[in-house]
This record gives C-alpha cells, sequence and structure tokens, in this order.
C-alpha cells in the first residue's frame, strides 16, 4: 500500500500512527454517503476489524448512524469549530488502535469554509468521490474528472456510481473515465438500503435501531466487495500535544438531559466536561419525574416539537426545573432545550404545549429552514465556536444580552440570552473550543447585573 503524509503538526519531532483511511465526499448533498459510508463500516467490521469513522462539520444525525454501523464512537471534525490541532490529535489517537478510518465529508467536497477537501488534504486522506449517476452516463465521469482536477492539494482514489441503473451503465461510465480515476463501486438503486429521514436530516438511530441493522446487512450485501471494499492506502497520522484540560469542574454535578426529546449532543462536549472533573448525570425530561439531585443542568437540541405534549405533560419535571432556575443556578440550554425553556412551544400541528417558562417568549415551529450555519457565541465568558441549525422562531423573548458572530458575514447571528442562572440561545456550542468558558458556565453562578432585565423590548428570532 502506498503511504500519504499530511503536513506536520511542528518544525519539533512528532511521534506517527499509520493507518488505512479514506475520505467520503461528494458533489452535492443527497448523494448517498452516510449510506455508503454505514455499508462499508459495517463490512470492515464484521471481517473483525476496528473501525473508526468521523464526520465532517456539526452535525448529529449522521454520527448516530455510523456509530451504530460501526461500532465505535464517532466525532464530528471541523477545522473553524474544532482547529487543525484538535482534528489532528483526534486522527493520530484513533490511528493507534484502528485498522480503518473513514471520514464522512459534508455538503459538496468544496464547499464551505473550511470544505470537506480542505480537512481530506490537510491531513493527507484520499477521497473516494461518491456520486448519484442516475440519468447520466459519460457525464459522471465528466463531473468526477473536473473535481479531481480543481485542485492539486487533493488526491482522489476513485469515484462510487451510486444509483446506478445497469451493468451497461456502469461500463459507459467506465469507459468515459479512460482509466484517468478508478470506479471503485457501480451501486445499483436499492431503496431498502437506503436510511430513514425526517426534516432535520436522518432520523436518530436509536428510534429505528432493528430497522438500521437489516439495511446495514443488505447494504453489506449491496457493496458485493467491489473494489470500494479493498483497504484504502495507509495515512501517516502525526501526533498533536495537547495539555490535558484543567479540572475545573471537579465536584461538579452536571445534569443532562437526554432522551428522544434530547439528543443533540457532541460526545466531544461530554468527554471534556469528564476530563475537567464534572460528574455527569443523564435524565429524561419526557419520562422521569424528579432531576437527579445536581449543581448544574444542561438541555441540549433534539426534537422538542416531536414530544411536546409529553413534556408538557410531565408537570413534576417542570416544577423542579423551575425551582432550580429560582435559585439562580446554572443552566444551559441550546435550541431545542432554548425552546423547552419558553413559556410555550407549537408544533407543527399547530397545538401549543405549556414549556418550562424559565425564559420568557414563545417558540413556534415552521417548515421552512430557519437560520444555519457556523457562529461564534460571543459570551461575557469568553468565544465558545458553535452553530445553528433549525426550524422554528421565538418571539416576546427579553432583550439578548449578545449576539453570536458568524463566520463569513457581519450581520448578527443568534441571539444569546441571560436570566437567572439561564444562558439559552439556538446556537449549538463546541465545548473544545473554549473550555474555561464553558467551565464558567457550569460552575459559576450568574451575576445579577449579567442577567436579562424586564424590558418591553421584545425579540423576534428565527
Amino acid at each position: 500500500m502506498t503511504s500519504i503524509t499530511p503536513k506536520p503538526a511542528s518544525a519539533s519531532e512528532a511521534t506517527v500512527a499509520h493507518c488505512p483511511a479514506l475520505f467520503l465526499a461528494a458533489p452535492a448533498s443527497g448523494q448517498g454517503k452516510t449510506t455508503i459510508t454505514s455499508a462499508l463500516a459495517r463490512y470492515h467490521k464484521d471481517l473483525g476489524r476496528n473501525v473508526r469513522v468521523f464526520k465532517m462539520g456539526p452535525d448529529y444525525l449522521d454520527p448516530q448512524i455510523l456509530e451504530q454501523a460501526s461500532g465505535q464512537p464517532v466525532t464530528q471534525l471541523d477545522l473553524w469549530m474544532a482547529g487543525v490541532a484538535y482534528c489532528r490529535h483526534q486522527f493520530y489517537l484513533a490511528a493507534q488502535t484502528a485498522d480503518l478510518i473513514l471520514v464522512e465529508g459534508a455538503m459538496g467536497l468544496f464547499d464551505g469554509e473550511p470544505s470537506s477537501a480542505d480537512l481530506a488534504s490537510t491531513f493527507g486522506i484520499p477521497v473516494a468521490l461518491v456520486m448519484d449517476v442516475k440519468g447520466m452516463a459519460q457525464t459522471a465521469a465528466a463531473v468526477a474528472l473536473g473535481l479531481a482536477n480543481f485542485r492539486d492539494d487533493v488526491e482522489f482514489y476513485g469515484l462510487v456510481a451510486n444509483n446506478c441503473g445497469t451493468e451497461r451503465h456502469a461500463q459507459l461510465i467506465r469507459d468515459a473515465l479512460d482509466g484517468r480515476m478508478p470506479l471503485l463501486a457501480n451501486l445499483a438503486r436499492d431503496p431498502d438500503v437506503s436510511l430513514p429521514e425526517r426534516h432535520l436530516g436522518l432520523v436518530q438511530a436509536h428510534e429505528v435501531r432493528e430497522e438500521l441493522e437489516q439495511r446495514f446487512n443488505l447494504g453489506k450485501a449491496w457493496l458485493g466487495e467491489q473494489a470500494i471494499c479493498n483497504l484504502p492506502p495507509s495515512v501517516a497520522f502525526v501526533s498533536q500535544d495537547i495539555a490535558p484540560p484543567e479540572r475545573l469542574l471537579a465536584g461538579t454535578k452536571i445534569g443532562i438531559a437526554r432522551d428522544a426529546a434530547f439528543s443533540f449532543i457532541y460526545s466531544a462536549n461530554t468527554r471534556l466536561l469528564e476530563a475537567m472533573g464534572a460528574q455527569l448525570s443523564y435524565f429524561s425530561p419526557m419520562n422521569d419525574t424528579h432531576l437527579p439531585a445536581v449543581d448544574a443542568l444542561w438541555f441540549a437540541g433534539g426534537y422538542p416539537e416531536l414530544h411536546a405534549k409529553k413534556l408538557s405533560e410531565n408537570s413534576s419535571m417542570l416544577k423542579d426545573i423551575r425551582a432550580f432556575n429560582a435559585q439562580s443556578k446554572p443552566i444551559l440550554a441550546e435550541c431545542g432545550g432554548f425552546l423547552y425553556c419558553l413559556e410555550d412551544l407549537t408544533d407543527l400541528d399547530e397545538v401549543t404545549h405549556t414549556m418550562a417558562g424559565i425564559l420568557e417568549g414563545q417558540g413556534t415551529m415552521r417548515g421552512k429552514r430557519g437560520c444555519q450555519g457556523m457562529q461564534a457565541a460571543m459570551l461575557p465568558e469568553g468565544e465558545v465556536r458553535a452553530h445553528a441549525h433549525h426550524r422554528s422562531r421565538s418571539q416576546n423573548t427579553p432583550a439578548p444580552i449578545a449576539h453570536g458572530k458568524r463566520q463569513r458575514h457581519p450581520a448578527p447571528g443568534e441571539s444569546i440570552y441571560r436570566q437567572q442562572g439561564l444562558t439559552a440561545s439556538y446556537l449549538h456550542l463546541f465545548f473544545p473550543s473554549n473550555p474555561e468558558a464553558v467551565a464558567q458556565l457550569f460552575s459559576k453562578p450568574i451575576a445579577p447585573g449579567a442577567s436579562n432585565q424586564p424590558t418591553p423590548q421584545k425579540q423576534t428570532q428565527g
């Protein structure tokens, strides 16, 4: 196997771990990347290999699928949100024990700043281009070769032709490639292999676990031991010295909402909290009658709109949350967690449900997409990298204490609210981008002067 060396971590000597690695990217979204990556992960897992999968960008749903397929934790990587050093460290750690590293890209290969191509190039990982070839033949080869020649710093491994109708269809593509790029696989149209979806993307893995197992097994057979199933080239992943975080949360008990309504939780975030000494206690706002005995709360994003009735009817949990907030104890609420903390939430059926009411305002779901994209949360504690992605709006909220700072646009980003001990916004925070600020969010009582004060000025967001 050939070996590809990424850019060095520093001028000083670094240790190197070698591991076969492949980056699955596409010319656009909706080409079948997650379906193919999960099928490939399951294929190698069933051969007894340790498969580590990474997901490019701020995504919660794809990693759930990929984690079930591979049997290993899936970490999100982004050069802006997480940083080069963090990404390098994660690859190096994985390469020490893995038999295969797979990376699933986001959007189109060159879309975004930074893009999937930037991540692949930075670490020297060869790219397998996944393309839906329905309705084209030789043009598929033209698009693939055009992408391969767009930048000279991205190494292409070959083309995966998805939704390929017949062997004749595949042969037309293969002939047009003319040996300039391997056709790694031609995959027939098979709706039984495709993964289930809903309005924000894929359905959460825990909702359809048995169905996913069937689709993984079908997907493994679907690949048919074509060239895509061969181990890719070995990549040299260099070490990155990252000092362990200070134990700023030693002895702090943090309650984390986690159930079907709240599940958009980066594993990197929980690992960091534990590394800083926090004790994590998971609870269900849907099913548990009371809060656990904790010092701080975290309501992450998810799908509260799909479970609003059950959340609203759990009156003892809502009472506990209101009492907790009345003590000005720290609470972080993100996106779906933010909606849960408002006075009420109107779901997609236009039914309004009572929520926790620890922040003034109402949330309303809507069919069209709201704000999305990378932002930095400009908190009083410091800047924390984050992203937004929602299909709802909030209104009649207090004046915000700050706004998100968009990655590439001067307009103010998502509003950030603070009331009692609550910090709330639509932003999903990536904790490792500023561990010290995050530690303050969960450990320090909120100063009265930093809270939102009653104001006649009401806000509409989203």
